[in-house]
């Protein structure tokens, strides 16, 4: 058939154990739920197109379109610490890859869309629930500035899938500059295929690091490389309160994006032992956890580097250590830049340190909303702002707080930044909207029991200006009230 996307699909084009070919399993009953337009536009595909049956029927996976090599693809991971070394796309087809309008590279893949060689059991199946979650938190991250994984499409299927109830069926078009992960990696670590490894490094190089061609050793500096980008995206995710949930080394992109929404959430009141996880009983994922998390994921994506780092065993395990090492100093270098950002500090000097120590203690022991916490910090530094003034009906900031707000304007006092420059750069880096986790269960519950997408809808687009407070979306920025928490998030597998 004819078709309106102009695929490249360079990753099948990769030797066979890296993939098994696939097609996606038809539905009986697709219905398009919300296109993307303005990602559709970056893609290069017409939205309007996409919302025809042609469109539907591909975004579905009832028809596979021309130019596409539809395959699920090859890895392993630590799952929670447990190293499991078959997993693969067990409910996911990339579609295939197209070059968009700004000559970036993306992957296309329906996640929903049947069984695949490794299914492992399963039905290869979403519900509606996680895809809509995905949706929704995914684009809110995107208007944050976080890199991630982005959502295309969403479609019901019209069929039913049997998890701990009978919920209805979705398949989520999700776009990402590729899905290859640490696990990928270890897939092949582990079958000790060196010439595989080989064959991943250059791809990735050639896919996402191409300056690590020129360096000496661009095995080293591709390792280097996505140190950085994995550090630059959990101090984002530290800074905003979010909680991934589930950081396997399977959903560790090489990218530096974020990836897999299933029990994910922001948190409200602040606290560092924050875990929403439903099958995270040891809270192993919590949010204080995430930095070191990031390290120990890293250095199992280091160890399969060891045999192409150095013809030398010995060195090549000594330049892996030595990259290792170093993430301690370069992400809390990251976090404490950004941290500075959020209270307006040029720069964190030594004695800033028990100023902001005494900042999340203060939080933590008064439950303080961690977004609203921030905006409301924002708003003291030039506070006549009507917007922010308006947060005023869901913030209200105790007596410890006001008293640490006089010691921390004392200490902005120093900086040469006018007033109204440190409040816009607080404002570019503290959200008033974030992805609430009793706002998106209430839009998962309207439309999974009503088939009433109004409030997803309208989360969708109010959570593209995240930084943004207007009289129609500020009952949006309210925590959640008392018997409206959300304390348990699910995987939906």
């Amino acid at each position: 058939m004819t078709s309106a996307i102009a695929f490249d699909n360079s990753y099948a084009r990769l030797p066979e154990e890296f993939y098994s070919l696939q097609a996606p399993t038809p539905v009986s009953d697709p219905q398009l739920i919300r296109v993307n337009d303005a990602l559709a536009e970056v893609l290069g595909i017409d939205n309007q197109w996409l919302r025809s049956a042609q469109g539907l029927d591909i975004l579905a996976g009832n028809r596979v379109p021309s130019g596409s090599q539809p395959i699920a693809t090859a890895y392993a991971g630590h799952q929670f610490g447990g190293w499991n070394p078959q997993l693969g796309d067990g409910r996911a087809v990339l579609l295939g890859e197209v070059i968009g309008r700004n000559n970036q590279r993306y992957d296309l893949q329906l996640k929903g869309s049947g069984r695949t060689q490794w299914s492992r059991g399963g039905d290869g199946r979403s519900p509606l629930g996680p895809v809509l979650r995905e949706y929704l938190i995914s684009e809110a991250m995107h208007a944050m500035g976080v890199p991630t994984t982005r959502s295309l499409a969403a479609v019901s299927t019209g069929e039913t899938v049997i998890r701990e109830e009978i919920l209805p069926g979705a398949i989520l078009c999700r776009v990402a500059h590729s899905h290859i992960r640490i696990g990928t990696f270890q897939y092949f670590a582990a079958r000790r295929d060196i010439e595989a490894l080989g064959t991943l490094v250059q791809y990735v190089i050639d896919r996402h690091y191409s300056s690590a061609s020129a360096s000496a050793n661009p095995v080293l500096s591709l390792l280097e490389q996505v140190i950085e980008a994995q550090l630059r995206l959990v101090s984002q995710w530290q800074l905003l309160g979010f909680i991934h949930g589930v950081m396997n080394t399977d959903n560790m992109l090489l990218s530096g994006e974020t990836v897999d929404y299933g029990p994910c959430a922001f948190m409200d009141a602040y606290d560092p032992a924050t875990v929403f996880s439903s099958i995270d009983h040891a809270g192993r994922y919590q949010y204080q956890n995430q930095p070191g998390i990031a390290h120990w994921n890293l250095a199992q994506f280091a160890q399969c580097l060891i045999p192409l780092l150095a013809e030398d065993q010995e060195q090549a395990v000594a330049l892996a250590q030595d990259a290792i090492d170093q993430i301690p100093g370069k992400y809390n270098k990251r976090y404490q830049q950004g941290l500075c950002d959020k209270l307006a500090l040029a720069e964190h000097r030594n004695d800033d340190t028990p100023l902001i120590d005494d900042l999340f203690n203060i939080m933590a022991t008064q439950k303080l909303d961690f977004t609203l916490c921030f905006r409301y910090l924002s708003s003291q530094v030039e506070p006549d702002r009507p917007a922010d003034k308006s947060l005023a009906a869901y913030f209200t900031a105790p007596q410890a707080l006001q008293a640490w707000v006089q010691r921390w304007l004392d200490r902005v006092a120093l900086e040469p930044e006018h007033a109204r420059q440190r409040y816009a750069r607080m404002r570019a880096v503290n959200p008033a909207l974030i992805p609430r986790n009793h706002q998106v269960e209430l839009a998962i519950e309207q439309a999974t029991m009503h088939q009433d997408f109004s409030l997803f809808h309208r989360l969708v687009d109010a959570w593209e200006t995240p930084y943004e407070i207007t009289e129609g979306n500020l009952d949006l920025a309210a925590p959640p009230a008392p018997g409206e928490e959300v304390k348990q998030t699910f995987c939906g597998t």
